[in-house]
């Protein structure tokens, strides 16, 4: 039933990329803006168009959860950037990497804010489509995302992580949807990676590189030849190529159409390097600074405290009373 309504020259939106496998499968990757409605409907497009055995997301376990919420709450989660979802960043991925994870929520709230609008929409569309597809299965194709923080935390200097922390708590320019829609023009993408690539490479090598890598990894994994049914155990076993549609930022797509067809390290970006001498260092710096400026910050207000209690009138005509009733020598 699915290879019947497959179109043989499907009519695809521009910002999807073919590619081939070795065996025949074909993989469409369909270049997103993360907020983005012409990114919703580019997905919807391509998987009614190519009825796909597989649907890859750029997503890891850890976000998964975006999936099922309806837009209303996950616009309300993404504005909210409490200390209970600091403190929960911090016990899943450490300190250093849960300040960071943080921040880069913040940035998140920030286009949230300034658009009204959700991320991820795409790949709520990607799992809403899939399940109308015969027999399509729905894959996470991205790394999980302590492994991706901690990676990128030990790969910057101290100084590092300062200039980039302070970028993003600072993080105030307007941005309107034209800016996003934008992002899917590969000439502007390119410009706005290679600023970034100049400022911080080892970022970049951790939060795009390696991501590319991996996501390279689950498509191909995805993209495997199918054994049709069989009515018959007489019958002789035929495969056919395998149709895998991948929704990924467009960021992404230069490095997946790069590393498509190279050999891939995957236990090398999987893996999370000791902390350095220096970090070590930082870290109990940081730390130090923190829960010092959390003492002063106690001792302050308590001290204040103090004294605006004792200057309350009321408080006053009770020393005063105290003081009349103490017996005289």
């Amino acid at each position: 039933m699915k290879l019947k309504r497959r179109r043989e020259q499907p009519n695809l939106p521009r910002t999807v990329t073919q590619l081939v496998a070795e065996d025949g499968s074909r993989v469409y990757v369909v270049g997103t803006a993360h907020f983005s409605d012409d990114s919703k409907r580019d997905v919807v497009k391509t998987i009614r168009e190519v009825q796909p055995d597989v649907v890859v997301v750029e997503l890891c376990q850890y976000r998964v959860s975006m999936l099922k919420m309806d837009e209303r709450t996950l616009l309300r989660e993404a504005r909210e950037v409490s200390l209970e979802k600091l403190q929960q960043a911090v016990r899943q991925n450490g300190l250093m990497s849960g300040l960071m994870q943080m921040l880069l929520l913040k940035v998140s709230a920030h286009i949230t804010e300034q658009l009204g609008m959700a991320p991820g929409g795409e790949f709520r569309e990607a799992f809403k489509e899939a399940s109308k597809v015969p027999f399509c299965k729905f894959h996470l194709g991205d790394r999980p995302i302590p492994v991706t923080f901690k990676r990128a935390i030990a790969a910057l200097s101290f100084w590092q992580k300062v200039k980039l922390a302070w970028g993003l708590c600072f993080l105030s320019d307007p941005i309107s949807k034209d800016d996003v829609e934008r992002c899917k023009q590969k000439d502007l993408l390119e410009q706005m990676m290679a600023e970034m690539i100049g400022e911080f490479p080892d970022l970049h090598r951790t939060i795009v590189a390696e991501r590319d890598v991996y996501l390279t990894h689950a498509l191909r994994q995805a993209a495997r030849r199918l054994e049709l049914p069989r009515a018959s155990e007489a019958e002789p076993r035929k495969c056919v190529p395998s149709v895998v549609v991948g929704v990924v930022g467009m960021g992404h797509v230069p490095g997946i159409e790069k590393n498509w067809s190279t050999d891939l390290n995957i236990q090398e970006i999987m893996t999370i390097p000791p902390p350095s001498i220096s970090g070590r260092v930082s870290r109990l710096a940081l730390k130090a600074a923190f829960f010092g400026l959390l003492g002063y910050g106690l001792y302050w207000m308590g001290r204040r405290t103090v004294s605006l209690v004792l200057s309350l009138p009321a408080t006053q005509y009770c020393l005063q009373r105290a003081s009349e009733a103490r017996p005289r020598q």
